[in-house]
């Protein structure tokens, strides 16, 4: 499939780090607004209301590519510290603790941070016209 979908693999970077920065900014939205869903919003001035601003405020940058580096390191330490302080008091396993999406999103924004937004980001803008670093996407 690498012969196919190699010469993709810059766009479908792209659309991964979209969607997943726009269901992390759900995530937040549902924290703090109760929508999407029929959620109580969370008291601002809490640990999950300081959650539901990095996930809103994070999600929102990954998604448009904005200091996307920065803005996913920071989620990927949060999605940590919730699968450590949430889950794993209620047993190792993520499948039976419910960790499993803190431990994905953990080490997909761990995976984003270290390669930069690529294409399709407004960071990509900023630095129009810069030698890319060959280890990076374009």
């Amino acid at each position: 499939m690498e012969r196919f979908l190699g010469p993709m693999s810059p766009y479908l970077y792209a659309l991964l780090r979209i969607v997943a920065g726009l269901m992390f900014a759900m995530h937040g939205s549902q924290k703090l607004f109760g929508t999407p869903g029929d959620k109580d919003p969370v008291e601002l001035a809490s640990l999950m209301g300081v959650a539901g601003i990095v996930e809103l405020v994070g999600g929102i940058m990954i998604a448009i590519g904005l200091f996307a580096s920065v803005a996913a390191f920071i989620a990927s330490g949060q999605m940590a510290a919730a699968f450590f302080m949430a889950h794993v008091p209620q047993g190792w396993n993520p499948l039976l603790n419910g960790g499993e999406l803190a431990l994905l999103y953990c080490f997909l924004f761990l995976y984003i941070a270290s390669v930069g937004a690529g294409i399709w980001s407004v960071d990509a803008l900023m630095h129009r016209g810069k030698r890319p670093d060959s280890h990076r996407f374009a």
